[in-house]
């Protein structure tokens, strides 16, 4: 299910005209979402260890104002080594990030993905769904932790790349678990455990996410998982059944499993009312438990859209704050 409704945004201007009917205007209840344990927003063992930004820094422009807390979103490109891919990047740092307590404590980064394409805008970055403005809000009040929020691009073009390296195309798997955290550890202060990162995807970036957590859970600790696509269906596998194999979410859940561990956190979302919620659910049932905790946010109504996720973003931000690490003031 990889056609999201969103009214989908590929341009600043068709942004302006998904503004007129989110701008952050959707319905979002998050007054049952309790405060996070104390131990959440503290070191798990009194010394994280905070990574400094490693350079080099990226030129930035500014995309949007968030707040009158003087944050923003910015853009820029970024040349991804390891993958080669060149692509564009929207990144957020909390209000927290300047404060002078924690001036010297590293963030957890919260890689975001859109669904459908995710080209050429990754619609998480845009003033509809008003992420940013809300992470801020329920950070302040002690709900969730102040995430970076790093949003790539998902896919080099009107194509699906399944966030995977498919033979003979461009490696997305690499962009986004290399390089998109290579950007972000080039510019920001962040944490070197994987305790630090988790990544939040819709549709088809549902899938990215799931499949980047349980296939690098050495490096992801958590995923908040939309309405996601379960299985590896890009028309570019066709050949490649072993590769295919090797980035398929179960097959990878199964492999995890059998490990025992590295413990890795699934917030699932849903829309009652989505054709996915047959195999989302069997995936849960079926590909979950032991090292892979779950949970999931069934929403009533809800159809295959980032308004629909957007309901529940802050009781799936809680869930994956309380396992992850957060900033810790020095005075």
């Amino acid at each position: 299910m990889k056609c999201l409704r969103v009214g989908a945004a590929v341009s600043v201007v068709a942004l302006g005209l998904l503004a007129g009917c989110g701008s952050g205007g959707d319905v979002v209840d998050a007054s049952s979402v309790p405060r996070l344990r104390a131990h959440a927003a503290d070191a798990i063992n009194g010394k994280p260890r905070v990574v400094p930004p490693r350079g080099p820094r990226s030129v930035f422009t500014p995309f949007r104002t968030t707040g009158d807390d003087g944050t923003q979103v910015v853009t820029t490109k970024w040349h991804g080594h390891k993958s080669g891919f060149t692509g564009d990047i929207w990144a957020w740092v909390p209000p927290q990030y300047h404060q002078p307590q924690y001036a010297k404590s590293g963030f957890p980064v919260l890689i975001a993905l859109p669904g459908a394409y995710g080209y050429p805008f990754n619609y998480w970055a845009g003033a509809p769904f008003a992420l940013q403005e809300r992470i801020a809000e329920w950070a302040k009040q002690g709900k969730t932790l102040p995430f970076i929020v790093v949003m790539p691009v998902l896919n080099p073009a009107k194509k699906y790349y399944d966030g995977s390296d498919i033979p003979g195309q461009p490696k997305m798997g690499t962009w986004l678990t290399e390089d998109v955290p290579d950007f972000a550890r080039a510019n920001f202060r962040t944490y070197d455990s994987r305790d630090g990162w988790a990544f939040m995807g819709s549709s088809s970036g549902g899938f990215a996410a799931l499949k980047a957590v349980l296939k690098q859970p050495g490096k992801f600790k958590a995923a908040i998982v939309n309405g996601p696509d379960t299985v590896p269906d890009s028309p570019m596998w066709q050949g490649y059944p072993a590769e295919m194999r090797a980035n398929d979410p179960r097959h990878l859940a199964r492999q995890l499993a059998a490990r025992g561990g590295p413990e890795v956190y699934l917030a699932f979302e849903l829309g009652s009312k989505e054709d996915a919620v047959p195999d989302v659910k069997r995936f849960i049932s079926e590909y979950t438990g032991g090292p892979i905790h779950s949970t999931l946010f069934e929403i009533p109504d809800g159809v295959h859209s980032g308004h629909t996720y957007i309901q529940r973003m802050a009781d799936s931000l809680h869930w994956i704050s309380e396992q992850m690490q957060g900033p810790v003031p020095s005075v």
